[in-house]
């Protein structure tokens, strides 16, 4: 929703910016025309009811969208021959491009985990007997400083086992305390200089990765709103799976 809005906003303050319509049709033409979404629809509703029926995992689920997303341009007649090449050519060049990435994040992973810098850094964070609040403002700090050595994943391994027992003693929600790190790792994933997401951005676009990463400036800083609304209204998270548990 914080993201919608701010394109929203940005697009209405902005006019110039934006890519200008070029279809003039009336409104009953249009309903008429989006019948067409509706095979695309049933893509959205196929990979994501496979997630939530337990079907498939989230990768999988991914291996379902491109099997569906295949069918559907062959049914449509929009997938010849030279459009599967040049799919599997950008597919093979954008895999291995994250593949070295991954490949350096995990060195450098590697080297923070046998040092054991983020080990210490969350256990001295323990040693100052924070009130609730406070401690989340300091984890906050703690992981986007990480998240500009480290990848998401590495983050979570390195300092969940400190973090966990330390969150739980100040009485706070682990599941809520689940979403929150959801939320600071994607934080740290347009942080750079490993922002994950940025090189992939500027692979697939060619764009500097200074100006990528100015242009995720204002995510960046929607997340960090986020995650203050989650900590002043923790209902937001808990909610739904109340709900759902009763």
């Amino acid at each position: 929703v914080l993201f919608s809005g701010y394109v929203a906003l940005r697009a209405w303050m902005n006019p110039s910016q934006i890519p200008q319509e070029e279809v003039d049709a009336d409104f009953r033409t249009r309903l008429r025309a989006s019948r067409r979404l509706i095979p695309v629809i049933l893509l959205i509703g196929g990979v994501i009811g496979s997630i939530y029926s337990g079907v498939a995992s989230p990768t999988d689920a991914a291996a379902i969208g491109v099997l569906l997303s295949g069918l559907l341009a062959w049914q449509t007649g929009g997938f010849s021959r030279a459009d599967f090449v040049d799919a599997l050519l950008s597919a093979t060049r954008t895999s291995a491009m994250i593949a070295f990435i991954l490949m350096g994040a995990a060195f450098l992973s590697i080297a923070m985990g046998f040092t054991g810098i983020p080990r210490h850094l969350a256990a001295w964070i323990g040693t100052f007997d924070l009130s609730p609040h406070a401690l989340l403002a300091a984890l906050t700090v703690f992981f986007i400083v990480l998240g500009c050595f480290l990848d998401g994943i590495s983050v979570v391994v390195l300092t969940t086992s400190i973090i966990l027992p330390m969150v739980e003693a100040v009485g706070i929600d682990p599941l809520w305390f689940g979403i929150y790190l959801v939320l600071v790792v994607e934080m740290s994933q347009i942080t750079p200089p490993v922002g994950f997401n940025l090189f992939v951005i500027q692979g697939l676009t060619g764009i500097n990765i200074l100006r990528v990463a100015h242009a995720a400036l204002p995510f960046f800083l929607l997340l960090l709103l986020g995650v203050f609304l989650i900590t002043v209204f923790p209902q937001i998270v808990t909610l739904l799976p109340s709900a759902m548990g009763n």
